[in-house]
């Protein structure tokens, strides 16, 4: 039936169509940021889920330990480094970017907490006294915005996690789905969301959460090699270095070296200047450390699993850059996804609507397959890029 037709003979129906398209538009405009989100959770954890999926066999299962037993957990470490690095940034500037009394807690208790010494210590019991706790419940209660902003974060986090979960459990049905509905008249359709999933998956599982990885990385480890730095010799602002070390693995070639190089050698140099040359094997752990763990180990872990880069890399530089500074924080992840679906789709749909031309088919690589009914890929089809063990 053509869009004429439709519109003549279903009039009711298109305008209730087009309204639930404007509340459900209205709906990811006002938590785009936790969909967005959501949606890095899923692409970064899917390739491990397919490995815990391929051994256990339950789709449940492998996704909540996904998501409950190294996604949330990974999340935590990554707040305890913006921890560190909203303490330094605050002593650097002299300048509270992040008061603790706004969010309840003792200024005391944050700077305790935000210390990467702590983690150095084998007596953690100093985080567990009744004056530390009592302190944080009475912060907590004398502040009824905390309560809100925490239960704010909490359900973001919540639907964010959620959205994960069911991503990941049930992205093959959603895929059976968008087949079925569309048949052989959506080929050109199942190509462009063929080529966005793989686009997608190589944006947030390659390059952001080697950025994410890095970044948390750097901030901890350079903040624990300073707790054993000379006197005369240590790194600057330590945990910004590590965190700009992250941004600056977005940077194809060159990456995070942008950063550790001039560091080390502004050390070097202090330490020659100020006749302290015993201080250089610091300097030498602080380069080999850069190298070995913040700069080869993250590059090493997800390499493996990234395929061929298919978005120009000047195009994702600006996407990185103007993101934050159009939409925010979220602006990261929402701008690269705008930045496929554009691409995609000139590169795909728009020459065959100019050209007025069949696509060929296509095998669908890169999106999951339905399953059968036993759990099993459908029999003598390849199996999809996105479940062959990334």
């Amino acid at each position: 039936m053509s869009l004429q037709s439709t519109l003549r003979e279903h009039p009711v129906w298109v305008l209730v169509g087009i309204g639930l398209l404007g509340a459900v538009a209205y709906v990811v405009q006002a938590f785009v940021g936790t969909l967005v989100f959501g949606l890095f959770l899923y692409y970064a954890t899917r390739p491990v889920y397919d490995r815990i999926e391929g051994r256990v066999g339950e789709p449940s299962i492998a996704a909540g330990i996904s998501i409950f037993a190294l996604a949330l957990p990974a999340l935590a470490l990554v707040g305890y480094a913006l921890l560190i690095v909203v303490r330094q940034f605050n002593d650097l500037t002299e300048t509270t970017a992040l008061n603790p009394e706004d969010f309840g807690l003792d200024p005391t208790v944050f700077d305790r907490l935000a210390d990467p010494t702590a983690l150095a210590s084998a007596d953690l019991s100093q985080f567990l006294t009744t004056e530390l706790v009592s302190s944080v419940v009475d912060s907590l209660a004398s502040a009824v915005e905390t309560a809100t902003v925490l239960a704010v974060a909490a359900i973001n986090l919540f639907a964010m996690v959620a959205l994960a979960f069911y991503l990941l459990r049930d992205d093959h049905r959603i895929a059976g789905w968008l087949l079925n509905a569309f048949g052989e008249k959506g080929t050109l359709f199942r190509q462009y969301l063929v080529a966005v999933d793989r686009d997608l998956k190589d944006i947030f599982f390659g390059n952001i959460l080697n950025a994410v990885f890095t970044g948390t990385i750097g901030v901890i480890i350079y903040s624990l090699l300073n707790v054993v730095a000379p006197n005369d010799v240590a790194i600057p602002a330590a945990a910004l270095v590590g965190l700009l070390a992250g941004v600056a693995s977005l940077i194809p070639v060159v990456g995070m070296k942008l950063v550790y190089v001039p560091v080390g050698g502004y050390m070097a140099i202090q330490s020659l200047t100020t006749a302290a040359t015993e201080s250089l094997w610091f300097v030498a752990a602080f380069f080999i450390v850069s190298l070995v763990v913040v700069d080869s180990i993250p590059d090493l872990v997800l390499r493996p699993y990234v395929s061929g880069q298919n978005v120009h890399v000047g195009a994702l530089m600006l996407a990185y850059t103007l993101g934050p500074l159009l939409f925010g924080w979220y602006g990261l992840f929402l701008m690269p996804v705008l930045l496929v679906l554009v691409v995609q789709f000139a590169r795909i749909v728009l020459p065959a609507l100019l050209t007025e031309r069949s696509t060929p088919p296509m095998p669908l690589v890169g999106m999951r397959r339905p399953r059968a009914t036993d759990g099993s890929p459908p029999a003598g089809e390849p199996t999809a890029e996105g479940n062959d063990g990334e």
